[in-house]
């Protein structure tokens, strides 16, 4: 995969850095540890309460009922796979189109269960609104990722 930080676009600001700054940039995007970082960083507000839910069984399963999943136990214990499995998809690029995929309709599913803002009054509703916009842009970026390993794998065949 070819990354081209070039100023083909005739933006002034692009062309005004130096070419070696646009070379060594694209040296160090294209070491293996920055996409590891960088699937790390997208994932982290999976793993990372998929993890708190492990330490604090209860405060996870009290959650579920908060929204009213039950049977909760079983809600939990879904919500711990799906998010700590598909976030270990996407930091290794091993099928990131099921674990990213999985991630997206899981994060898109919180939006009517936890966020439904439609139904609450102000000032509630445009918190919740922006954290339900919030939510679609982590599905952008979670379509990125897969979009982003697919691209990558067809350069390593070639």
């Amino acid at each position: 995969m070819s990354i081209d930080l070039s100023s083909r676009s005739g933006s002034e600001s692009l062309a005004a850095a130096p070419p070696r700054f646009w070379t060594k940039l694209d040296q160090i995007l294209r070491m293996s540890w920055v996409g590891y970082v960088a699937r790390v960083l997208l994932t982290f507000m999976f793993w990372s309460s998929g993890v708190a839910k492990l330490l604090d069984m209860d405060a996870g399963v009290a959650e579920m009922r908060h929204f009213g999943l039950e049977p909760a136990i079983l809600f939990y214990w879904a919500t711990v796979v799906v998010v700590l499995g598909s976030s270990l998809l996407v930091i290794l690029d091993r099928w990131t189109w099921l674990g990213a995929g999985a991630l997206a309709v899981f994060t898109l599913l919180t939006i009517p269960i936890a966020h439904g803002f439609w139904s609450m009054e102000e000032s509630f509703r445009t918190i919740e609104f922006h954290v339900a916009m919030e939510h679609v842009t982590v599905v952008g970026g979670l379509l990125v990722a897969i979009y982003a390993s697919a691209i990558r794998k067809k350069g390593a065949q070639s």
